[in-house]
This record gives C-alpha cells, sequence and structure tokens, in this order.
C-alpha cells in the first residue's frame, strides 16, 4: 500500500525500483548482442527515473512549505504537472544519452583471448567508453541535486518529507 504525498509519483518510484532490481539479469548468462546493448542502458533510464521521482518529491515538498506565506510567488509551482515535468525532463535527458551511445558506438559482443591463456572469455565492451561514463554521471548529477535539495528540506516536517529519508539512505 503506498501512503505518500503524490502516490502516483511514489508509485512510479516504486516500478522504477523495481524496474532498475531486475535489470540485473541482463548482467548474467553468457551475453549476446542484444544484452549487452541493454544491460547499462536499461539500468541507467531506469535508476534516473527512480532519482528523478525522489527529487521531484523533495522539490514539491520545498514548495509547498514555501508557498504557504500570503502573496507567495511560489503558489504558481505547487501541483502535480511540475512534479511530473521534472520526472520527464530528467529521464529524457538520460534517455538522449542512452540513444545517443547506442547510435555512435553500442556495446557489443567481444571474444577475449587474452585475460586467460588457453581460453576465449566470452564479454560485452562497452563500446564508447565515454558515452558510458557519460551515463554513470548523469545518475550521480542526479543523485547529487537529490542529496542537495534534501539537505535544504531537513528542517522541514519529517511526516511530510519522506524523500528526505530516501535520499539520505542512498548514501
Amino acid at each position: 500500500v503506498v501512503r505518500a504525498n503524490n502516490h502516483t509519483l511514489s508509485f512510479i518510484l516504486l516500478v522504477s525500483i523495481k524496474l532498475s532490481f531486475l535489470s540485473v539479469f541482463l548482467f548474467l548468462g553468457r551475453p549476446v548482442d542484444i544484452t549487452c546493448m541493454l544491460r547499462q542502458t536499461s539500468f541507467g533510464i531506469t535508476f534516473s527515473i527512480a532519482v528523478s521521482c525522489v527529487l521531484a518529491k523533495t522539490i514539491m515538498v520545498c514548495v509547498a512549505f514555501k508557498a504557504t506565506k500570503p502573496g507567495s510567488p511560489w503558489r504558481k509551482w505547487v501541483g502535480v504537472k511540475v512534479a511530473y515535468c521534472i520526472v520527464l525532463f530528467c529521464s529524457i535527458i538520460q534517455i538522449l544519452i542512452s540513444v545517443i551511445w547506442l547510435t555512435i558506438s553500442p556495446p557489443f559482443l567481444e571474444l577475449n583471448f587474452l585475460s586467460e591463456p588457453g581460453q576465449i572469455i566470452i564479454q560485452c565492451n562497452e563500446g564508447s567508453v565515454v558515452a558510458f561514463w557519460f551515463v554513470l554521471s548523469y545518475m550521480g548529477l542526479l543523485a547529487s541535486v537529490s542529496f542537495i535539495v534534501a539537505f535544504l528540506a531537513r528542517s522541514l516536517p519529517d511526516s511530510f518529507n519522506e524523500a528526505k529519508y530516501i535520499t539520505f539512505s542512498m548514501l
């Protein structure tokens, strides 16, 4: 049972966390070209959706408390659509990074003859190392921004700010 502020966003958070956990199964077994391409990109996209949900929830709690003052300009930013736009915007950036990676230099199946003498190791080559690090760096950037916003929201009442606990547990 999901009982939180903005329950739809909490549901998206739970589903994306589950999908990011399930993406681990792409790393198991004998690699083929399609699993090589989906391994890092599927985890990157689903985990970015999860972190953007946490970021959106934390931002919305901060905005809601700033909007309580009479005549506050923050009142126009209170609403569910703003949280959805934050999640969508942050997720689309990760999707674009992944699509560019898969277009320019996708991961591929590689036979490694050099690591173990007398044995052939079948492994995935990440293709563009720069694109791989862009995917990881963007996830790190989202997590850092989420941590900073949660740190700024630490003085808000705990009953309204469950995203603070999720963000601090990511450390």
